[in-house]
């Protein structure tokens, strides 16, 4: 289903495309699909095919066989949303269209850049986008309405399991646990108390009209997201945002003046309100984060270091060590084993890893425990140093029931829900009226009956 739903997100860009090239060539479309009332454009196959070959998708098949199939049974799924009523959250809908206009301003280097591409001003733009991002989450919605009842259990996992050749079975990459103790040295006070005197020189100068606040954010903001959008966020809801941010922000109303000073787990912010629409809020902002001294850093690599030839003479053991000494509340209390945010287990692939964590465990034992690592922790971006023990490895293997169960009933599950799918598409393109025109019949279709 995900591999599904992943293609139809692709269609999102081609269509937006599609309609671009059109109008820029003044092109008279040609409808080479109707699958109920919905005409399916041989500009839409085209750009799809293109995007498709330039994102290194293999196509199996004839393209223009394959691909307007693929837009036919997206059609399929959006007639059947009709018939159940089946609508997405608009708020939803409008923070991903942002977040891809955001995306292409970004690509392209400007507004003015990405109106000029699609010959047509950013409101067309966003409309049209809008309406294919909420028919695309149209799809899934109705994809999990269909397989939300999907599950397994243990005795038909056992059972696939046993029906599956060794070739068949997932290779699964060599996985490690890890134990950490961290240290977060402490921000000196100084340097919090300059990094607010600069943004309120900054404020001051955006409320005197002396300087732009886009142009400060251009030049001065540490975070790289948007200060090359001169501080943009782009249009989102408070839920995106953190909560201090979104208190403030969302209280604005004059977008000639700058807010008080924002304290958030990422440092600290002045804002400037561009507009306000329903329940979501576009709003620059400017970011600057307090640093940890030198001095400051290398007293915790030391009492790190220490720690560490207390451990390895045996004084004690790094799991009794971790709760007096380690600052990080996600480990400090679990012996100082980190847990795996994206499977819930202790497991993880090399490249799950934190990278200076990875690069210290790509060289160690197990049992090893590494030299003091001084690098930004990405859960709260704050500056830390730790050790590291590598506590097992488990080498890259093909996957087996006792020690992979889940990675099997995921496998089977997958099985499940595409089944389905497939048999819901037989049944609903049957039910549907669809008409292709001559010169696109000559196919080996996925699904028969397309042609009556």
């Amino acid at each position: 289903m995900k591999k599904i739903a992943l293609l139809f997100g692709a269609l999102i860009l081609v269509a937006v495309v599609a309609k671009a090239q059109v109008s820029q060539n003044n092109i008279i479309e040609e409808v080479v699909w109707v699958v109920g009332d919905e005409p399916i454009y041989r500009s839409e196959v085209e750009t799809q095919i293109q995007q498709m070959k330039y994102d290194g998708q293999k196509i199996e098949g004839d393209p223009y066989c394959v691909v307007p199939e693929m837009i036919a049974v997206q059609k399929l799924y959006l007639h059947q949303a009709k018939l159940d009523t089946i609508l997405v959250s608009e708020g939803q809908v409008n923070q991903e269209v942002e977040m891809r206009l955001n995306y292409f301003v970004d690509q392209l280097g400007s507004t003015a850049k990405v109106e000029e591409y699609f010959r047509k001003p950013m409101k067309e733009i966003r409309e049209e986008l809008a309406e294919y991002v909420r028919n695309n989450n149209i799809v899934q919605e109705v994809q999990s309405t269909l397989v939300r009842d999907v599950k397994v259990t243990p005795a038909e996992v056992r059972k696939f399991y046993n029906t599956l050749s060794k070739d068949s079975l997932p290779t699964i990459p060599m996985q490690v646990e890890v134990q950490v103790i961290s240290i977060y040295p402490q921000v000196p006070q100084q340097e919090i108390d300059n990094v607010k005197a600069q943004l309120r020189e900054y404020s001051e100068q955006v409320n005197s009209g002396e300087r732009e606040f886009s142009t400060l954010a251009i030049l001065h903001s540490e975070d790289p997201g948007s200060a090359l959008r001169g501080g943009e966020l782009g249009f989102v809801s408070k839920a995106t945002l953190a909560p201090e941010f979104a208190a403030v922000a969302f209280n604005l109303n004059d977008p000639k003046k700058v807010s008080k000073i924002v304290e958030t787990e990422f440092g600290y912010h002045i804002i400037q309100l561009i507009e306000k629409r329903g329940d979501q809020i576009n709003c620059r902002h400017i970011l600057l984060k307090p640093h940890v001294s030198m001095k400051d850093i290398e007293g915790a690599i030391h009492r790190l270091d220490s720690v560490r030839n207390d451990i390895k003479e045996g004084k004690f053991t790094f799991e009794e060590v971790t709760p007096y000494i380690s600052q990080d509340k996600d480990t400090r209390f679990n012996k100082g084993i980190m847990s795996n945010s994206n499977t819930g287990s202790t497991r993880f692939e090399m490249r799950e890893l934190p990278q200076d964590i990875a690069k210290a465990v790509a060289k160690m034992q197990v049992g090893d425990i590494s030299a003091p690592i001084s690098t930004i922790d990405v859960k709260n971006n704050k500056e830390v140093v730790m050790i590291v023990k590598l506590l097992s490895r488990r080498e890259a293997h093909k996957a087996d029931l006792v020690n992979d169960y889940q990675v099997i009933a995921n496998m089977l599950e997958a099985k499940k829900r595409e089944k389905i799918l497939q048999e819901w598409i037989e049944k609903k393109r049957r039910d549907t009226y669809v008409r292709i025109k001559e010169g696109w019949r000559n196919c080996d279709f996925k699904y028969d009956g397309w042609i009556k």
